[in-house]
């Protein structure tokens, strides 16, 4: 594929200065990531910076992601030392785990403050996530919309503003987002056929065409049964199929394949064509 998916290493630099002096005022780090790409969606500079912090994965989307893979990936965490939590957050789904998680993530830091004489201070939290991944509808859903800026407080660094999440939780409310840089042109070519890269940067049907290729080697019959096309031969001719049976037309009868490519792409992302995951854990 054609493209040089990148995203804007200015960005980066200044979020990853800003996280490395917010993350001394934090116990709990939660890291967002999309659960049909959950390594490729996952900022690798977090596990550096959040070393030595109680770390919490949510597999978020996983409504439209394949259950059986989605398993292998809990179990890819949890063996990394991550507590992990599956969630629909546009749903609300998963809540109620994730908050049983954050009282076990934090259970030594609880203990340790319980020894010390300090009793209900709450857990300080940072949600992290690239974008497109759901961070402001999690915040948004845990919240409930009621979430109170708790203002300065003692020792905190002038400016952070704390969100009051429960008597036992607080968000730290970090401006600016961390960026991911990707090496590996796979990365990119997921989190653009996932929707997590603005697609106006993107020729949609060279993405369409991965895409294709992708589910014909890997959920084989999830286009046919959508599409009633067959799915043999190259990407681009399985893309004309579905121009035809869906009737993007330009003007003239010529075939529309970019019209057919964003519809396409706009029934993966939304789960028309079944659950699917864009990715395995490496064994």
């Amino acid at each position: 594929m054609s493209n040089n998916i990148q995203w804007y290493p200015g960005h980066m630099t200044k979020a990853v200065r800003q996280m490395q002096e917010d993350i001394k005022l934090i116990d709990l780090v939660v890291e967002l990531v999309d659960a049909r790409l959950p390594l490729s969606s996952k900022n690798p500079d977090i596990d550096n910076l959040a070393k030595n912090k109680s770390r919490i994965i949510i597999l978020n989307k996983a409504d439209l992601a394949d259950d059986a893979v989605t398993a292998e990936w809990e179990a890819y965490f949890k063996d990394k030392g991550f507590f992990v939590v599956k969630m629909d957050s546009r749903k609300n789904s998963g809540m109620k785990d994730v908050n049983n998680i954050i009282q076990e993530a934090c259970k030594e830091k609880i203990e340790r403050d319980r020894k010390r004489g300090i009793k209900n201070r709450p857990v300080r939290t940072m949600v992290v996530g690239i974008p497109n991944v759901g961070k402001s509808t999690f915040i948004n859903s845990y919240a409930k919309k009621a979430a109170t800026k708790t203002g300065n407080k003692p020792g905190v660094t002038k400016g952070k503003q704390w969100i009051k999440l429960s008597k036992t939780l607080e968000l730290l409310d970090t401006p600016g987002i961390l960026w991911p840089k990707f090496e590996d042109e796979r990365i990119g070519i997921r989190l653009a056929i996932a929707g997590s890269i603005n697609d106006q940067i993107l020729n949609l049907e060279d993405l369409a065409g991965e895409a294709i290729d992708y589910l014909t080697a890997n959920y084989k019959g999830a286009i046919e049964g959508v599409y009633t096309v067959p799915e043999t031969g190259a990407s681009h001719e399985i893309l004309s199929a579905i121009a035809e049976k869906r009737n993007c037309l330009k003007k003239g009868g010529e075939l529309d394949t970019e019209k057919a490519a964003k519809m396409f792409l706009d029934d993966f992302r939304s789960g028309r064509l079944g659950k699917i995951t864009l990715e395995k854990p490496e064994v």
